[in-house]
């Protein structure tokens, strides 16, 4: 089933609201730190507005997230499992932004970094006799 395109603005808005909320900025910050008008930002947070993939990337660097999480709030990205992971972990009001970085750093180095045990074919290396 389709998402309602106004929904989904009313969901991005509501995201980034959440966002600016959690990382303790004001509307006014975020703005400054985004580089765009605080009254355009007011009307993305409550869904009016439809940002470009540029400024959402503005506004996700304001917030300290990827800008894949805002693309795909947005509908602009698919989801894909990492993708999707790193989304619930920006989307959680309990972590501060360097929590939220930090999870996603990790998780990046784990699935992106081949072990030298998986370049060996997953074996031990020999010990020496």
């Amino acid at each position: 089933m389709a998402v309602d395109p106004g929904e989904r603005l009313r969901e991005l808005g509501a995201f980034i609201r959440e966002q600016r909320s959690s990382s303790r900025l004001s509307l006014r910050r975020l703005s400054e730190l985004a580089g765009i008008s605080n009254p355009y930002l007011s009307q993305i947070e409550r869904g009016l507005r439809r940002p470009s993939a540029e400024i959402l990337q503005q506004i996700a660097k304001g917030l300290a997230i990827s800008s894949e999480t805002l693309y795909v709030r947005a509908g602009i990205l698919e989801a894909d499992a990492e993708q999707d992971l790193e989304v619930h972990i920006n989307a959680d009001p309990k972590l501060s932004v360097d929590q939220r970085q930090a999870l996603i750093q990790i998780y990046r180095s784990f699935v992106q970094e081949p072990t030298e045990d998986a370049d060996a074919g997953g074996a031990p290396p020999e010990a020496d006799r």
